[in-house]
């Protein structure tokens, strides 16, 4: 009697529970910083849909790279990864000279980043990620298992994410500090990423 996996795709391929095990411990691993930028994201945010298209198109973006990256395209060259720290860096020098300019400015503190900047921070912040998907993906035979995984994932992450924003202690942090937390916590990124080279 052969024993198969309950995951069956074709007809002769099956999924190992293992690879989903491995793919969801690697996305934790890499993207637990993404929890506390996510919190940030969602106590600003007009709408969660926001944060959530936005963290979907950036991550789709790091997985467009590393995939291309792993079939053997060099289309991100290793000495361009560290720039793509200048996109967390500058939004969040805008949020600081904004919050530094006052409230009394039309672009006051408080304004919510816009999907496509929630993407290029998400992107941004992606560059280790891409370093480490890339080996992986390269040598894996179920890369779609990964990338499967992972898009479930990222909604998992958008979930804790907003749960952490709307719980009243966190929410009350975030309200008090949130504004000064974003700022710093999009530059450190765009420093780490810069300096990551």
């Amino acid at each position: 009697m052969r024993m198969t996996y309950p995951f069956v795709v074709g007809e002769n391929a099956a999924v190992d529970p293992g690879v989903i095990g491995q793919a969801a411990g690697m996305f934790a691993v890499t993207n637990v910083d993404d929890l506390v930028l996510l919190a940030l994201f969602f106590a600003r945010a007009k709408s969660p849909w926001q944060v959530v298209t936005g963290q979907y198109l950036g991550f789709t973006g790091i997985l467009a790279v590393a995939v291309v990256g792993a079939l053997g395209a060099s289309l991100l060259p290793e000495h361009f990864r560290p720039w793509l720290g200048l996109i967390p860096l500058a939004l969040g020098l805008k949020a600081a000279w904004s919050l530094w300019r006052g409230p009394d400015d039309e672009d006051t503190p408080d304004t919510a980043p816009s999907v496509l900047a929630m993407a290029g921070v998400t992107l941004a912040n992606g560059g280790d990620n891409i370093g480490v998907y890339v080996p992986v993906f390269a040598v894996a035979d179920s890369l779609w298992v990964y990338v499967a995984v992972f898009l479930l994932l990222v909604g998992v992450w958008c979930l804790a994410g907003w749960f952490l924003a709307s719980r009243p202690v966190v929410a009350r942090a975030l309200a008090k500090w949130g504004h000064i937390a974003l700022p710093v916590v999009l530059i450190a990124i765009g420093l780490l990423v810069l300096f990551s080279g």
